[in-house]
């Protein structure tokens, strides 16, 4: 009698605990839908601003990019580590994550992209989305479900900003420990994904989707043909997150000063940018993606100067993401190995889309997925062979440092 009673308190702790994890991803999942929701409609009417005006904002680049810097040091603290102190957090070798790097990496993205950074927004829902769920973790003192807290803030994040929560869902699950789910998470962040995603819809923040109508026959040379393309966009992914972590330590090494660092290189980079098709290559580059959907002009340039830029923009402090322009290189990339391979230009595109991202963040089912919520669910045959061919020939590279090789093989 005594053994059933144990067992029966167990239990009840066990999804006592887990139903408060549940109620809280229902809060988180709330919470950050909001935040991301006027984060990502701010950013898209700031990157309309800088559109419309580039030669009033981008020649100051340079200058912006001294002022983030200084708050950054004057007030930002350890929120300067950005997704570093995400998994730090994440894996337990940190135990906090201050609350002002909500502000700090809003503010920073914001005037990142408006004076014409080449930057993403992906990583700043993920820092949003966690800060948010470590901070009510931290309030109810549940430090033991410090992992699972992040994970779950992770997914309302991604979700909340790009809408696709099954694939933010298991981008947070796998994207701390190559190889490894981290499993009891999968319920909360679920949920916390879906009503982020549901969230920041409803609030006006419009989903990108696009209607592919390509197919073709799963023969030999098709296959050949899937299997190289991935195989491409796996290297390009990968020598996206070499680049970026190699070019980080460079600067730093050569330029040790953080503000001379960003003034020199921001100048350089305003005049590439408006040199460049009149600042094709800043902000998010979700114009490369709009012509690589929509049978506008894409340059077999277009991918390399994209990947370029932001390396370069990203490397000496400038404030942002990583995956949007991912999405663009591999978008652009896919257009110019259509025609090479005599392949559905929309369908390779998409592939591309998905594979890049997957590569270089050294993640699998994330890549898959995004690349069904996103262009449809018919198409996962196709997504399922170019990224695991992409994750295999990423060569274990990733453009999050901190992330854990947990699988040698």
């Amino acid at each position: 009698m005594m053994k059933v009673k144990k067992i029966w308190l167990q239990l009840r702790s066990y999804y006592g605990e887990y139903l408060l994890l549940i109620a809280l991803a229902v809060i988180i999942g709330l919470i950050v839908g909001v935040i991301d929701a006027y984060f990502g409609m701010g950013l898209l009417a700031i990157t309309d601003i800088r559109d419309d005006h580039p030669y009033y904002f981008i020649p100051f680049l340079a200058i912006i990019g001294v002022f983030i810097i200084f708050m950054y040091q004057k007030y930002g603290k350890n929120s300067q580590q950005g997704m570093g102190l995400i998994f730090d957090v994440g894996q337990k070798k940190a135990s906090d994550i201050p609350l002002r790097l909500v502000p700090f990496i809003i503010g920073g993205t914001w005037l990142t992209h408006l004076f014409g950074g080449s930057a993403g927004r992906e990583g700043v829902a993920v820092q949003i989305g966690a800060t948010v769920s470590h901070t009510v973790g931290q309030k109810l003192n549940l430090k033991k479900h410090q992992t699972t807290l992040i994970v779950i803030g992770m997914a309302a994040g991604f979700a909340g900003l790009f809408q696709t929560p099954i694939a933010a869902t298991f981008f947070a699950l796998e994207v701390m420990f190559v190889g490894q789910l981290v499993y009891p998470a999968l319920i909360p962040a679920l949920i916390a994904a879906f009503i982020a995603s549901g969230t920041s819809h409803f609030l006006g923040l419009e989903k990108f989707q696009v209607f592919v109508s390509d197919a073709f026959a799963f023969h030999f040379a098709n296959f050949a043909k899937l299997m190289i393309i991935g195989i491409i966009f796996g290297l390009t992914g990968s020598l996206f997150a070499k680049g970026l972590a190699y070019l980080k330590t460079f600067m730093a090494e050569k330029m040790v000063n953080p503000y001379l660092r960003i003034f020199i290189v921001g100048i350089v980079l305003s005049i590439l940018l408006l040199l460049c098709h009149g600042g094709r290559y800043a902000g998010l580059g979700t114009n490369l993606i709009a012509a690589s959907f929509s049978g506008q002009t894409i340059y077999l340039y277009d991918f390399i100067a994209k990947l370029l830029f932001t390396i370069v923009t990203l490397s000496v402090g400038f404030q942002g993401g990583e995956v949007t322009p991912l999405f663009s290189i591999g978008a652009s990339l896919g257009i110019v190995l259509a025609g090479l391979f005599h392949m559905p230009v929309i369908l390779v595109a998409a592939l591309g889309y998905a594979a890049v991202f997957g590569s270089a963040t050294n993640t699998l089912l994330a890549p898959i997925l995004i690349g069904c919520e996103v262009f449809g669910f018919n198409y996962f045959p196709y997504f399922f062979i170019v990224c695991a061919f992409a994750y295999f020939f990423n060569f274990d590279q990733s453009i999050y440092g901190k992330q854990l090789k947990k699988i040698q093989m």
